[in-house]
């Protein structure tokens, strides 16, 4: 008689983030020594940061984590315009409130820490892994701050962001439309102006992340909609302010407005999160900044998102690797292949197991690497000394955001189902928690712009527009790590061989598109996402050389220890296992556009 499954299964509840890969990064990764260097960090040591990380880790292991599967089975519930969230996210919810872990990277003039990005992102990265559902709602309000802090008026900021900073209240953003998906110069709903300076806001928006729920006192939504004499398309877009309850002048909150949830989607994964259908029946709105500029400021929210969304590749491929590793040494089944003994042994000794385990770890450090890298340069473009450096850093973060939004999610879905594997038959039974993974991750390059949408920007904005001044500076600094390389013993030089066979893949690349891509768009375009999946290939195994350096140096200094070890084994992993593929992707760009083009589908 069959019944339910007899076989031993993990602990879904555990997850321990990787502080000291996180730290490593700061320090070796970011220019730390610049960065400390701004007025902004004074003070600020690295000690500091590791004492938040570990304090944070704790937190997202013991109270988060352990709300993940459940919160998955569960789902957020939706009745009569309500949403109620899974059993514990509530509580958990403003534990993370009275902790103050939302204002870690936002400004100390609104009550947050002002903690540099790129210990923000190791904390984005940890709540994701922990709890990607839950994790949604301060992301999302991370990226609400953002916009106020660019475009919101002094009243604005003084009415909103306080309680924005400390989580209190929480953000959404509604672009997206029943007829407007990515193209938003479809978006139809309307603001009418009212005699008071405020405005009646009517429409529906669709796929709204945590558009309802009762975590927060209020929510804070972030509206595109056109005034009545707009211009069409994209230039008539204007950003309004639109809480869910009326604020009055002391900051005490009144009526609810006139925006209700009329329902939540059923979803492959983040069943948790919802993901809510609003109704805005002439709901009071506040304009953001001018009128008709809303598309502008409304990227201010999109970009942090987007990177958000990266760093939720990066947390969910480590979680995954984590659970499928620790399965790996419990399980036991067959004889190892080398014969060393006729028992059966746990299958973390089996070739292919080692080899699965190997790159996926390898994918979620080279994930977290290059986030790193990118959260660096975005502190220099905000505050660099100099016009001339900020615009500089402005340029190469601004690069980076959609290689690490695109190739990070990609690589999700890559750890998330090799996750699966490793369990085997058990990775497919819902009780194991990897399929959760592979559910959940693959949301990921889908929102807030498909990978295509990453990769049109990649090549058109970022690429083509500078002439690929941008992109062969990055070259430029990539070939000198590689004669750091060249310089260093065997295990080094290897991994620079490999790193300059990639960059010369990419500057290939590059040269190609520029020209061939305004005499043959679609052929250029039809290769946009090979071309992320490389660039974001070429700029993690770069950041993994250059981690492979600095663990060397402090191995050499007499602090060789088994991180330190492991370091230099995964990035000798990435660059012959993973690097090698940029070759593969330069060919589908180069050599494969007339074979794409000729396929018919009609």
């Amino acid at each position: 008689m069959y019944g339910a499954t007899q076989m031993p299964i993990g602990d879904t509840t555990m997850f321990t983030a990787p502080t000291q890969d996180m730290l490593f990064n700061i320090t070796h990764l970011t220019q730390w020594d610049k960065i400390s260097a701004l007025p902004q960090y004074d003070g600020l040591d690295l000690d500091d940061i590791g004492a938040v990380l570990e304090e944070y880790s704790r937190f997202c292991g013991e109270i988060i984590a352990p709300l993940n599967a459940s919160g998955d089975q569960t789902g957020a519930q939706y009745n009569a315009g309500r949403v109620t969230m899974p059993g514990g996210f509530t509580e958990a919810y403003a534990q993370f409130v009275e902790m103050g872990w939302q204002s870690l990277q936002h400004p100390e003039a609104f009550g947050g820490q002002g903690l540099p990005r790129s210990v923000g992102a190791a904390a984005t990265e940890m709540l994701n892994a922990a709890n990607m559902s839950f994790a949604l709602c301060p992301l999302l309000t991370d990226g609400a701050i953002e916009a106020l802090l660019t475009a919101g008026s002094d009243a604005q900021k003084q009415t909103y962001l306080a309680n924005l900073t400390s989580g209190k209240w929480s953000g959404t953003m509604n672009l997206t439309e029943p007829q407007a998906g990515s193209d938003l110069a479809l978006v139809k709903s309307k603001a009418v102006p009212n005699d008071d300076g405020t405005y009646a806001i009517t429409g529906t928006k669709i796929f709204i992340t945590y558009g309802e729920h009762d975590m927060s006192e209020n929510t804070v939504h972030l509206v595109l909609a056109r005034t009545p004499d707009a211009p069409a398309g994209v230039k008539g877009i204007s950003l309004f302010l639109v809480p869910k309850f009326m604020v009055d002048e002391s900051g005490a909150l009144g009526d609810r407005n006139a925006v209700q949830c009329v329902s939540i989607e059923h979803k492959l994964g983040i069943s948790a999160s919802p993901t809510a259908v609003l109704q805005f029946e002439n709901a009071t709105g506040f304009l953001i900044g001018d009128e008709n500029a809303g598309l502008s400021y409304m990227f201010e929210m999109m970009n942090s998102a987007r990177y958000a969304v990266g760093l939720q590749g990066v947390g969910i491929a480590e979680r995954a690797f984590q659970q499928a590793l620790a399965f790996a040494k419990d399980r036991v089944q067959s004889a190892p292949v080398d014969g060393s003994t006729r028992e059966a042994v746990t299958i973390i000794h089996h070739p292919d197991v080692r080899r699965l385990l190997a790159r996926m770890q390898a994918l979620a450090e080279g994930g977290r690497a290059l986030a790193a890298f990118t959260a660096g340069w975005q502190d220099l473009a905000r505050h660099a000394a100099s016009e001339g450096d900020r615009a500089e850093a402005s340029a190469i973060s601004e690069f980076l955001t959609p290689l690490v939004k695109g190739y990070c999610t990609e690589s999700a879905i890559d750890v998330a189902s090799a996750g699966v594997q490793v369990h085997g038959g058990m990775g497919f039974i819902e009780e194991t928690g990897a399929a959760q993974h592979y559910r959940d991750a693959r949301i990921l390059p889908i929102y807030e712009g498909t990978t295509a949408i990453q990769a049109n920007d990649l090549i058109g904005r970022k690429t083509l527009r500078d002439g690929g001044r941008t992109a062969l500076a990055l070259a430029a600094m990539i070939k000198s790590t590689e004669a750091d390389l060249a310089a260093g013993d065997p295990i080094a030089q290897s991994v620079g061989k490999q790193l300059s066979t990639a960059r010369a893949a990419f500057e290939t690349v590059v040269a190609h598109f520029l020209a061939t891509a305004k005499q043959n768009p679609g052929a250029a375009y039809g290769g946009s996402v090979p071309y992320l999946m490389l660039a974001g290939n070429l700029v993690s195994g770069w950041q993994m050389a250059r981690a492979l350096l600095a663990a060397q140096t402090e191995i050499s200094s007499g602090n060789s220890t088994p991180f330190l070890k492991a370091k230099i084994a995964t990035a000798r992993f990435y660059a012959d296992h993973i690097l090698v593929e940029a070759e593969t992707q330069k060919h589908r760009i180069t050599g494969g556009e007339d074979s794409l083009l000729a396929l018919d589908f009609a």
